[in-house]
């Protein structure tokens, strides 16, 4: 199931990429792939928060819900200020259920299954997050100010990679 959820994921940002090819996404899809992409970690993050049974990933759990509601806080500032609504679309739509089936499965794992299947999922959701931004979202995004947004924030997604893969070694360690 963890597998599943994992390419389900990873397939709405390679949808994406892939989409891009055929028709770029407007302003107002980036934002809203953006804001539904840091959405999805902050609910799992949370999750994570209150059921890890590791403190470090407790730990990373809260962090990633303080960062990416930060961006999500940045993100629906400058659409405000640029009077752009987010427009749902096949990748935010995407993206939105597959973090739903990610957080009912991590619902039904305790201990260091779930804190396993939780730091996987970020490995994965992070890098793919970092495909779509790199391939995608910043080469398309016509808004100077959101592609800057972008850019910006790109450095702690890169983090947060990292941070979870060192996770990953750590968990596979005790294992």
């Amino acid at each position: 199931m963890k597998n599943f959820i994992i390419t389900a994921a990873a397939s709405s940002l390679v949808l994406l990429a892939g989409n891009a090819l055929a028709q770029a996404p407007s302003d107002a899809q980036i934002a809203s792939i953006v804001v539904t992409a840091n959405q999805v970690d902050i609910d799992a993050g949370k999750l994570a928060e209150s059921k890890g049974s590791n403190a470090e990933v407790k730990a990373f759990g809260k962090q990633m819900v303080t960062d990416h509601s930060g961006v999500n806080k940045q993100a629906v500032a400058l659409v405000t200020k640029l009077k752009v609504t987010p427009e749902d679309n096949a990748t935010s739509k995407s993206l939105k259920a597959g973090g739903v089936d990610n957080v009912k499965n991590l619902q039904t794992l305790s201990g260091a299954a779930f804190d396993k299947a939780y730091v996987d999922h970020e490995v994965a959701y992070h890098q793919q997050v970092l495909d779509a931004i790199d391939k995608t979202l910043i080469p398309n995004a016509q808004n100077a100010e959101l592609k800057s947004l972008l850019v910006s924030v790109r450095p702690a997604f890169v983090a947060h990679l990292e941070h979870a893969k060192s996770l990953q070694a750590m968990l596979a360690k005790k294992s």
